[in-house]
C-alpha cells in the first residue's frame, strides 16, 4: 500500500454523517465542478462550457479541451467554493472523472483531485464517467437509487445496464458503432447546422415532418440489447445527395424531424424490451440525448403503456456535469466502499 493511500485511510472522514463531497469533471470539452451534502442534494454544480471554442472545427480538439481545463478549472474551484460558502478544509472527500474520455482531459481533472486529497488528507474516489450517467436520475430523489433497467445515451454511448445496487451493473447491449448522439452530430454537420448538432436538429424537429422520409429502423426487431446508428446516418447522406440544392428551410427541418423520429423509435423500442423481458417496474434514462424533449416525451408516453415507472436525468445533470460525478462518489461513500488509491492511473477506455 503506498503511503499515500495509507493516509487517506487512517484520515477517515470528518463528519460522521452527510459527508461533503467535492468532484471534478474534465472528461472531454466541459471543466465541471460541484459539491454534495452525502446524497441529499447538490449544494453547487458549476460548469464552464468550451463549445464555442470547438465549434469552429466541428468537433472537439483535444487540446484545446485540456488546455482550457487547465487554464478553467482553478477559478472554477474557487467559484464553486465561494457560491457553496464552503472552505476547502469542510470537505469530506475528493472525487474525480478517471475515464472513460480523453486522456489529455482526464488527466487535468483526475491529477487536481487527488492533488487535494492528498494536501487535505482526505480519501479519494475515482468515479467511471458512465457509472455518474447510470445514477444521476436518482439525484435529488428521497428513495435512494433503486434496482432498474437503465438507458445511457450520449454522444459517445448507447448501453442498455441491468443496475442491481451500487456498483452493480451488468451492461446487456451497447451500440455496434455509431453512439446515438454521434449520429445526431453528424448529421447535423451533414445539413450544415451549427456545432453541436443535435440540440439544433432537436429545435428544428419541432418545425418539419417526421413521416417526409423514410430512414431505417436498425436492429429494432434484432431480439438483443444492442444498437446501431450507422446505417441511418448513412441513409441521411444518401439522401441529401439525391435532393435539389440548396436545401430550404422546410426540407431540412424534414430530414430532422424524420431522422430523429427513427432514433428514438429504436431506443425507446430498445430499453422497454429489455424492461419486459427481465420484468422491471423502474426504467431510468439519462445522458446528453436525453435532453432531447421529443425523446422525453415518446419515454413518458411508453412507461405509461407498458404500467412502468420512468425516472430520466433532469437536464441539468444529463450533459458532461460534476453533480453526477460527486453523487457516485457520495453512493459510494454511503455504501462503505473503500476509497481509491492516488496512484492509479485514469483510464480513456474505463468500462462499467
Amino acid at each position: 500500500m503506498s503511503r499515500a493511500l495509507k493516509g487517506n485511510l487512517d484520515a477517515g472522514l470528518r463528519s460522521e454523517s452527510s459527508p461533503l463531497v467535492l468532484a471534478v469533471e474534465t472528461s472531454c470539452d466541459e471543466t465541471a465542478v460541484a459539491i454534495i451534502r452525502g446524497t441529499e442534494g447538490i449544494l453547487v454544480s458549476e460548469i464552464a462550457s468550451q463549445v464555442e471554442l470547438h465549434a469552429p472545427y466541428g468537433g472537439v480538439v483535444p487540446e484545446i479541451a485540456s488546455r482550457n481545463h487547465n487554464l478553467g478549472l482553478k477559478p472554477l474551484l474557487k467559484r464553486a467554493m465561494a457560491l457553496s460558502g464552503i472552505s476547502l478544509s469542510e470537505i469530506d472527500a475528493l472525487a474525480a472523472t478517471s475515464g472513460p474520455g480523453l486522456a489529455s482531459s482526464l488527466l487535468i481533472g483526475d491529477t487536481t483531485a487527488k492533488a487535494l486529497a492528498l494536501g487535505l488528507n482526505r480519501p479519494f474516489f475515482s468515479v467511471n464517467h458512465m457509472e455518474g450517467h447510470l445514477l444521476s436520475p436518482f439525484i435529488g430523489s428521497s428513495h435512494g437509487v433503486r434496482p432498474n433497467l437503465s438507458l445511457i445515451v450520449s454522444g459517445g454511448h448507447t448501453q442498455i445496464v441491468k443496475v442491481n445496487h451500487i456498483g452493480e451493473y451488468q451492461v446487456l447491449g451497447k451500440t455496434r458503432d455509431d453512439a446515438a448522439g454521434e449520429a445526431f452530430d453528424k448529421v447535423g454537420k451533414m445539413l450544415g447546422l451549427p456545432y453541436p448538432g443535435g440540440p439544433e436538429i432537436d429545435r428544428r424537429s419541432d418545425l418539419g415532418d417526421s413521416s417526409a422520409f423514410e430512414f431505417p429502423r436498425s436492429m429494432i426487431d434484432s431480439g438483443d440489447d444492442h444498437f446501431s446508428f450507422s446505417g441511418i446516418k448513412t441513409s441521411v447522406f444518401y439522401l441529401l445527395e439525391k435532393l435539389e440544392k440548396p436545401l430550404s428551410d422546410q426540407t431540412i427541418n424534414d430530414v430532422c424531424s424524420s431522422f430523429q423520429k427513427a432514433v428514438i423509435d429504436v431506443l425507446v423500442a430498445k430499453l422497454f424490451a429489455a424492461a419486459e423481458r427481465f420484468d422491471a417496474s423502474l426504467v431510468t434514462v439519462s445522458g446528453g440525448v436525453s435532453c432531447n424533449r421529443s425523446l422525453r416525451l415518446a419515454m413518458k408516453q411508453a412507461a405509461a403503456r407498458q404500467k412502468m415507472e420512468l425516472l430520466m436525468a433532469k437536464p441539468v445533470y444529463s450533459t458532461d456535469n460534476a453533480a453526477m460525478i460527486a453523487f457516485a462518489a457520495a453512493c459510494r461513500l454511503e455504501n462503505g466502499f473503500s476509497p481509491s488509491p492516488l496512484d492509479a492511473d485514469i483510464d480513456p477506455n474505463m468500462v462499467l
